[in-house]
């Protein structure tokens, strides 16, 4: 099969041997695969793959068809359209996932919509509900609205009826995100909305001391996203006075339980939104395999709206 490769952090296809199956997995002839945020770290040495998972070949997201069952293996039958969370590997013609983390893919979803699904709206989903308790009618604060777990975060809690607000760089880019259901504002103004419930962060350090100014009392800040800095620095007594709570969150290195947990709480609460049409991946662009080194360049380059995602 062929593969994105990080060879010295440079992005290349080569061939790689065909996966198989093992106990309980699914090979799946991949039809399209997200670039997110932690392949960017990967490609710098920064992230590397579980163990388990291709140390090379990056990819956290894709969907497509089963083309084969390990031993074991009933969940789906050969042809289905599934789609999954992995530890790596899914930026190649051929990836291989444990059944109980696959999903099927909603009908509505052309190809690569649903390779752009899986991460971000298990991320956001399991960040804003699962941890940080997100309830109708509260106030959610998104740091980097326009990104792929951005999008998915303000139209989760639009969805369940909380009230949000969205920091967005770019000012081209508000409109459009004020569309998914949020209040789209620059960054340095966020804290004259407040205050807000919850907070998600995907920017990282520089926000936290504001984020604390901006918390209502019981609020919960989720970090999720550090590309801007990893240290801050904290009043903790402003802390303890909201009673607040701030913790942080990664899916890669889950166990299978923990994330085979979070695959059918998106089954339940999220994909059925996408069967009505409520919710939708918006795709930046879309790039062929061979063109995989100008998608991570068109990743970093940010002042996107969405997902950036490989056809294969």
């Amino acid at each position: 099969m062929r593969a994105v490769t990080i060879r010295e952090q440079e992005i290349v296809i080569e061939e790689h041997p065909d996966p198989v199956a093992g106990t309980g997995e699914v090979l799946v002839r991949v039809r399209a695969a997200g670039l997110n945020g932690g392949d960017m770290m990967q490609r710098r040495g920064l992230y590397p793959a579980p163990a388990g998972f291709p140390v090379d070949i990056p990819g956290m997201e894709f969907a497509g068809e089963v083309q084969a069952l390990g031993p074991g293996a009933a969940r789906f039958e050969v042809g289905e359209r599934v789609m999954a969370i992995v530890g790596g590997g899914a930026q190649a013609e051929l990836a291989i996932a444990h059944e109980r983390t696959l999903m099927a893919v909603p009908e509505p979803l052309e190809w690569p919509a649903a390779g752009g699904l899986p991460e971000v709206f298990t991320t956001a989903h399991d960040a804003i509900f699962t941890q940080a308790e997100l309830r109708p009618g509260e106030r959610l604060l998104v740091h980097g609205g326009a990104g792929g777990v951005g999008t998915a975060a303000i139209q989760l809690a639009a969805a369940v009826g909380a009230s949000v607000t969205a920091t967005v760089r770019r000012e081209e880019l508000r409109g459009e995100v004020a569309g998914f259901g949020a209040d789209a504002v620059a960054p340095e103004d966020f804290a004259a909305h407040g205050p807000f419930d919850v907070i998600l962060e995907l920017v990282g350090a520089p926000n936290m001391p504001e984020n604390l100014r901006a918390l209502a009392t019981g609020g919960r800040i989720c970090v999720i996203g550090v590309a801007a800095g990893a240290k801050a620095e904290l009043n903790l007594l402003a802390l303890m006075g909201l009673r607040a709570r701030i913790h942080g969150s990664t899916l890669r290195a889950r166990p299978l339980e923990e994330k085979a947990l979070a695959a059918r709480r998106v089954e339940r609460e999220v994909l059925p939104l996408f069967e009505s049409g409520a919710l939708r991946v918006p795709v930046a662009e879309a790039f062929a395999l061979d063109d995989a080194a100008a998608a991570y360049d068109r990743f970093a380059a940010g002042a996107k709206l969405g997902k950036i995602v490989l056809s294969l």
